[in-house]
């Protein structure tokens, strides 16, 4: 695969392109980014941490003050223009001071000049710039709000009083030690993110996309609504790629919505399903959102430590938005569609045509499982994906060249947005460690729950939620970790446990009215009010907000009890998402009354609970339901 990178292939790329212009040379920047990166993790090029971090950042930064404008209001003017170089060549003068002066002050064990304290605290500056350009005004005021924290420590009152600090020695700590700005959050995205942003990217420009909506179309046909179930089956093997919720509503939403509503449902049902399926692709293994591979880092687990805790929830996700589509559609009156919805073209040339992206897959996961790092794994996995288009095609030629060059350009751009998160991350948890704040937030969670980890886990999920609210999973989760998280380990809660409870509730937040970023986007395609997609979503995942709760107290959800608590949390666990999924929708074999309705809920919430009496109760109560239910089917089929 890297002799695509070498000798004039790259350049006869570009110099098809129109007279070099701002465009052209975003794209070119764009691919340095990503090749370097391929190059430093494949072992092309030796590089310490600390370069390649802060290279990253100059590089990432760089692209996005060039990508991104001032404002919207300025956006495509001279002033933007003006500015945003400005902050580029910043940024870069910046950064080529810290690499010329990080082995001084490594070896030297800390001593840093005045030099030092100027480019560290323009690096800061940037950071707060590219966190409010590429994430938004939240981002940015969270982070200031906890970088000021030092200054004001003294003059607070009670549990949050503290020493404080100077601004030279916040500066210093954040920007010339690895606990800061260039801590494991831009570590994780200068290697293990945007080698996988790159590889989604070139899954999508070689067809991914068009395969995978052919097989959900194929596996839902003849089902009653088969548009709807192939959106939520599209969705998850789409976002196992994306593992952006916003993003994959733009990707999927913009094929599946439209059907849906053809189908018979309402716009804002059309919308919600949408962005719940998105908002799931970010659970789903082998390819789980950017946050996952920081939660991996963070907790000091292998990735497919992560994998396997996240599979049945990511199943168990998809499981209820299965159960609601369908319900909502007997409820609706929605009947299986007579005619094909796919095209036309035998399954054996279907799964030709999927032939590179299915050996993608299954080089990525065998070789994490047999011990190698995520982004080794990812590297075969393109050189596999390219090869097999290859013999697929039968052709080597420039169109294919330009493809993978569009792919690592795509990848770096994607990327982007994260790092300016990973940066804000940092300074946050530099923050929290150096002035024991951390501490001091899960000590205030432990006072308020008084013990209870019931309500610990009831606080930490409200925290998380309105954190969460606005953001990006990537920068929910970074924040989530850094603050709330270590509350729920002083508990007993196992790390990874924890982590993975605020993460499941950084995913949803992104369909949790009144900020709600997937709805947004989804209410916007399907011409509905966002609002209402928004509260739709948030109604048609209430499964989402429980099974956390479930994770904790069952440990055979996150696969981690012994073999038969495994296979009993399988069971109770989708029979309590289709009871859940019953009482929101209003219907189970047919519609429920009001009461029943709540009867079904808590035979849910009695299933997810992985005890053996609430199980017990749970099974009594669907028993009931369904025995109720039949009962009336044949009364009416009688009369």
């Amino acid at each position: 695969m890297l002799l695509f990178f070498k000798g004039n292939l790259v350049p006869s790329i570009f110099s098809r392109l129109s007279a070099v212009n701002g465009t052209n040379l975003i794209a070119a920047a764009a691919f340095g980014l990503g090749a370097f990166h391929l190059a430093a993790v494949s072992g092309l090029i030796s590089i310490s941490t600390m370069p390649l971090r802060l290279i990253h950042v100059a590089l990432a930064f760089s692209l996005l003050f060039a990508l991104k404008p001032v404002s919207e209001r300025l956006s495509g003017t001279r002033v933007n223009q003006v500015l945003s170089a400005g902050l580029i060549a910043a940024v870069l003068a910046a950064s080529l001071w810290l690499i010329s002066r990080w082995k001084a002050i490594a070896f030297s064990g800390g001593l840093t000049t005045d030099g030092d304290f100027y480019a560290g605290a323009v690096i800061l500056v940037l950071v707060f710039e590219a966190a409010r350009r590429g994430i938004g005004l939240i981002l940015a005021l969270i982070t200031l709000t906890f970088f000021c924290y030092p200054f004001l420590s003294p003059y607070l009152p009670g549990l949050l009083h503290g020493r404080g600090y100077s601004f030279e020695r916040m500066v210093l700590f954040l920007t010339t030690d690895t606990q800061g700005v260039y801590g494991i959050p831009i570590g994780v995205a200068a290697t293990y993110i945007i080698v996988f942003t790159i590889f989604g990217a070139m899954l999508s420009r070689l067809g991914a996309s068009d395969f995978f909506f052919e097989i959900s179309i194929r596996l839902t046909q003849g089902l009653r609504a088969a548009s709807a179930k192939s959106a939520v089956l599209f969705s998850t093997l789409i976002g196992m790629v994306s593992g952006s919720a916003a993003g994959n509503v733009a990707v999927t939403g913009t094929v599946t919505i439209p059907i849906m509503k053809r189908e018979g449902y309402a716009p804002h049902q059309a919308g919600a399903i949408e962005a719940v399926a998105s908002t799931g692709g970010q659970l789903m293994p082998p390819v789980m959102g950017a946050a996952a591979f920081i939660m991996a880092e963070i907790v000091g687990v292998p990735y497919t430590s992560v994998m396997a805790v996240a599979i049945l929830p990511a199943l168990l996700f998809f499981g209820s938005a299965f159960f609601v589509v369908h319900m909502q559609a007997v409820k609706s009156g929605i009947e299986p569609a007579d005619t094909d919805q796919s095209d036309g073209r035998p399954i054996s040339a279907v799964l030709l045509q999927g032939a590179p992206f299915i050996g993608a897959f299954g080089m990525l996961l065998a070789l994490m499982l047999f011990g190698f790092s995520p982004f080794k794994a990812s590297l075969w996995a393109m050189g596999v994906l390219i090869a097999l288009d290859i013999v697929r095609s039968r052709k080597v030629d420039l169109e294919l060249v330009k493809k993978i060059a569009q792919s690592v350009s795509d990848g770096a751009r994607n990327v982007i947005t994260i790092s300016a998160a990973c940066a804000a991350a940092g300074i946050i948890s530099g923050t929290l460690g150096i002035t024991g704040l951390g501490s001091k937030i899960a000590l205030l969670i432990d006072i308020a729950a008084n013990g209870q980890l019931f309500l610990a886990l009831l606080f930490t999920m409200v925290a998380s939620i309105i954190l969460g609210m606005g953001l990006p999973t990537t920068a929910a989760y970074l924040i989530l970790a850094t603050v709330v998280a270590p509350a729920l380990v002083k508990f007993g809660v196992p790390m990874l446990t924890a982590h993975f409870f605020v993460f499941y509730y950084g995913c949803i937040s992104t369909i949790t009215p009144p900020v709600a970023l997937a709805s947004y986007v989804a209410g916007g395609i399907a011409g509905a009010d966002v609002n209402k997609v928004g509260w739709t979503a948030a109604s048609y995942a209430t499964t989402s907000f429980v099974l956390p709760f479930a994770f904790v107290f069952g440990p055979g959800l996150l696969m981690q009890g012994g073999f038969a608590d495994n296979i009993s949390a399988v069971v109770t666990g989708f029979a309590g998402v289709a009871c859940v999924a019953a009482g929101v929708v209003g219907c189970l074999l047919s519609p429920l009354s009001p009461l029943n309705r709540t009867i079904a809920i808590a035979a849910g919430l009695c299933l997810l609970m992985q005890t053996i009496p609430t199980a017990a109760v749970g099974v009594v109560l669907l028993g009931w339901l369904l025995f109720q239910q039949r009962s009336e089917k044949q009364v009416s089929l009688k009369s």
